[in-house]
């Protein structure tokens, strides 16, 4: 197997475990912020233990996240040598910012939050939790910057070298790319930490352990999923495909299986990809709706797949067309599942509903599946293209590095990252049930 292809499965299998972590924490951060305010507001020390309970669950994910993020960053000089030395000039200043100042906030706030509330007293303990909050989501921002750039190059000049070198750091930053991917990306972070926060709250309600804290979860659980979930729709999402068919609209073609120009194109609910034959077998679609949604006309012309060269098409169209699908669909479940709880919350009839807390307790891995196909969607989108436009990824592997050594270091991450999630879970697992011993006597108020 070529060394490129290794190259590019090894980054695509650490990356996607890596993210599993930070997807949690950013979710989970604001999520703390509103526990202890409720705290502080309500005077309730109920919220300060439910901030307590939930702040130990984002440390240890914290510390996995660190665990896992390390080979990504060396991986860079490791598997993509070339790539480095064409887009570190660029790159290098937000990732170097991204440790130094995100990382570094976030870490040692952290600390001050799990361990600190004694000394610090309630505001300025809400104040670490900020804080805490500020350097995730700003650790988030510059990877974004990063990756949006690789998307959208802007702010930069070629070398004699045939490098590419920072002329505008204010662009690299606020790429507009990277602002709605920023929107977009967060909110999806937010949709897992609600889920997680009311599938807990769900499993106490359910099994008449801690319910209590179970119906506090939820509360805030149910609502903030419900904002984060049609935030994800509109505007973000919205904002983020209009970004893609304005700079990448062969990748827009191919998320939508869109084979031939078309003016008034439907959108695609359901249908299978038939690339020999360039078509969409057993298409069940809107009409006129992608064209709308797209520039906000219903007889606008959209491009499809067979009006750009084949080697600017993406390298897996069936992969990203059902990512994207895959995506899409979830998304418009949880929007589904957000408004039918939050309608029961707001009746009074949530925690005595089974049915609907059977479900917001198992559907909690579905974000998690969410935002690593929409991760697959805009990097697949991106091929052939390590940096859209200017480099591609053929040419960014590490010359020296044979197929043999990455395939090696490939199966060392498998074991090594097998174990890692087995401790993660049994971490987990520990933190839940010590946790629920710990938050105060159980008292199950009837329609709290």
């Amino acid at each position: 197997m070529e060394a490129n292809l290794l190259d590019r499965i090894q980054f695509t299998f650490t990356i996607t475990f890596h993210y599993l972590f930070p997807m949690l924490t950013m979710g989970l951060a604001p999520l703390i912020v509103i526990f202890k305010t409720l705290a502080i507001w309500k005077k309730d020390e109920r919220w300060n233990e439910v901030a307590r309970f939930w702040g130990k669950i984002f440390g240890i994910t914290f510390l996995f996240g660190v665990v896992t993020g390390i080979p990504m960053e060396f991986q860079f000089g490791t598997n993509w040598a070339a790539f480095s030395k064409f887009a570190g000039g660029v790159i290098g200043q937000t990732l170097a910012m991204e440790g130094t100042f995100a990382f570094f906030l976030e870490s040692a706030f952290v600390g001050l939050f799990l361990f600190g509330e004694k000394r610090l007293g309630q505001t300025l303990h809400w104040v670490a939790a900020f804080l805490l909050f500020l350097g995730t989501w700003l650790s988030g921002w510059f990877i974004i910057a990063t990756n949006a750039w690789m998307q959208h190059p802007v702010g930069y000049e070629s070398a004699p070298d045939g490098s590419v070198q920072l002329t505008s750091f204010w662009s690299l930053v606020l790429n507009k790319w990277a602002i709605f991917e920023y929107m977009h990306n967060m909110g999806g972070a937010v949709v897992v930490g609600s889920f997680a926060v009311s599938a807990l709250g769900a499993f106490y309600v359910l099994s008449k352990r801690k319910a209590e804290y179970g119906k506090l979860f939820l509360k805030v659980g149910v609502v903030a999923g419900l904002i984060a979930s049609i935030w994800m729709l509109f505007p973000s999402g919205d904002l983020q495909g209009r970004m893609i068919a304005a700079h990448q609209p062969v990748t827009l073609a191919a998320m939508e299986g869109l084979f031939d120009t078309r003016e008034g194109a439907p959108l695609v609910l359901i249908g299978q990809p038939d690339m020999e034959k360039k078509r969409l077998d057993n298409a069940i679609h809107i009409p006129n709706m992608l064209s709308f949604i797209t520039y906000q006309s219903w007889s606008a012309q959209v491009r499809g797949l067979n009006e750009f060269p084949p080697d600017q098409h993406p390298d897996n169209i069936p992969l990203l067309y059902y990512s994207f699908h895959i995506m899409v669909g979830l998304g418009t479940i949880f929007i589904g599942i957000m408004v039918l709880s939050a309608f029961w919350l707001w009746r009074g009839r949530l925690f005595d509903t089974n049915w609907l807390l059977w479900i917001l307790m198992l559907s909690f891995p579905l974000p998690f599946i969410a935002n690593t196909v929409g991760w697959m969607v805009a990097e697949l989108g991106r091929q052939p293209w390590l940096v859209y436009g200017l480099f591609r990824t053929e040419h960014g592997h590490s010359p020296m590095v044979s197929g043999g050594n990455v395939l090696f270091t490939l199966l060392g991450f498998l074991g090594m990252y097998t174990i890692l999630a087995l401790l993660y879970i049994f971490l987990i697992l520990r933190r839940i049930e010590h946790g629920a011993e710990e938050m105060g006597v159980e008292t199950v108020e009837e329609g709290y």
